[in-house]
């Protein structure tokens, strides 16, 4: 991908005007208009050519024209039609050679499943990258690590604040919900900055960006809906201890203590301290509690 196929400020606000579109809040709408940050994405991300890469958020098609230059396919989510009808288009015009690995699916992406993704089971997506709206990040990446198990890795930008409670590590003040969740799914960590003076319109918040990896949860035979209503009911209550926090979940406080001590948790713990396999050993013990085995 040459550097003059990349859209630029002055390239992506004549796509706007000629669309008749200005950039809304409500979506969260911040797009790329620095090249230099698209191939920086790109590079991080580590796409070859031979990885489908799901791009959720395409927009104008900035961080998709990077990406077509480096990946076997691209398949762009993105919600709205306007966007979502006039993306080919750009890329046939900056880039015609490369115009037939792009796909694009008008859909909301916290709905979207592996059945509506072109390829099928032939060529399913591996890799996630994204600038994703940042009132919607975590929900995005924790529903297609569900609904897309294909997805390997990935490397998203959101808000930093964002960013951090994502990578954050059990202990810290901001390890909590979305920390604990996506370390259910993979392994993840911050893969750097990125500036506000970037996007269009300029945000008021800088963005950070997220790498990571798909690992085998730490039980796999423990579904990952009782894990996260354990982790749900932990940190509803952030500042009680776990027996107390869980006692609802549990049926009562005895019953909480009991699992937890089954489970090898301090039940005056609270829920920031605990791994997410210590979650999941709770999850499964809550199990064996309620149908009354190994008593």
């Amino acid at each position: 991908m040459t550097a003059d196929a990349l859209l630029g400020p002055a390239e992506l606000r004549e796509i706007a005007g000629r669309l008749g579109i200005r950039p809304a809040k409500r979506l969260g709408q911040n797009f790329v208009v620095d090249p230099g940050t698209v191939r920086r994405i790109v590079a991080l991300a580590g796409v070859g050519p031979d990885d489908v890469v799901l791009e959720v958020g395409p927009g104008f098609g900035s961080l998709t024209l990077g990406l077509i230059g480096a990946a076997r396919r691209v398949v762009a989510v993105e919600v709205d039609p306007v966007l979502a009808a006039e993306l080919p288009h750009t890329v046939a015009a900056r880039a015609p050679r490369l115009a037939s690995r792009l796909a694009v699916v008008t859909a909301d992406a916290v709905r979207v499943a592996a059945a509506d993704l072109p390829g099928g089971r032939s060529r399913p997506p591996s890799v996630l990258a994204a600038n994703l709206p940042y009132n919607v990040a975590v929900p995005v990446v924790l529903h297609l690590l569900a609904t897309v198990p294909s997805l390997a890795r990935g490397l998203v930008m959101v808000q930093a604040e964002v960013a951090d409670r994502m990578t954050a590590a059990p202990g810290s003040r901001i390890y909590g919900v979305p920390s604990v969740k996506l370390a259910w799914f993979a392994s993840a960590r911050r893969a750097g900055m990125v500036p506000r003076t970037v996007f269009w319109p300029v945000p008021n918040v800088d963005s950070g960006l997220v790498a990571f990896t798909r690992r085998t949860p730490p039980e796999p035979g423990v579904p990952r809906e009782k894990v996260f209503a354990v982790v749900d009911a932990a940190f509803a209550q952030r500042r009680k201890t776990l027996r107390a926090a869980l006692a609802r979940w549990a049926g009562s406080p005895a019953a909480a203590e009991r699992i937890l001590r089954d489970a090898g948790v301090d039940p005056s713990a609270r829920g920031e301290e605990l791994t997410v396999g210590e979650f999941t050993r709770i999850a499964q013990h809550a199990g064996v509690a309620r149908t009354g085995l190994g008593r």
